[in-house]
């Protein structure tokens, strides 16, 4: 079975992300959330453990992660994603209407 693979740091997985992942999921996809463990880094930007940002992708998704459609899983933190060759997976960038780009994790973490 393959995934497409959503990647992130969450802090904190917010509506954006979950529209993200919905896309997706409409589109007959199974989706793997790789969750960046890097609550030390940058704690200001990064308040988030990976156990608070994987209860929040939880609760979100809990109906689709229980049939299969959604996996959750822990990453160290990357500082870039690569690939060498076309070896049978593609590249998707998921444009999203207006109302959903203007949601932003910063603003969100200033808010509280």
């Amino acid at each position: 079975m393959r995934y497409s693979l959503y990647i992130g740091r969450f802090q904190p997985f917010h509506d954006g992300h979950e529209w993200c992942v919905r896309q997706m999921i409409s589109n007959g996809k199974k989706v793997c959330i790789a969750i960046m463990d890097i609550h030390d880094d940058e704690p200001e930007n990064n308040p988030y453990s990976y156990a608070e940002v994987f209860k929040s992708v939880w609760n979100r998704f809990i109906n689709e992660i229980h049939v299969g459609d959604v996996e959750v899983i822990q990453i160290p933190p990357i500082e870039s994603i690569n690939y060498g060759r076309d070896v049978g997976y593609d590249l998707n960038e998921l444009i999203a209407p207006d109302d959903i780009k203007e949601i932003s994790a910063t603003k969100i973490r200033n808010e509280l």
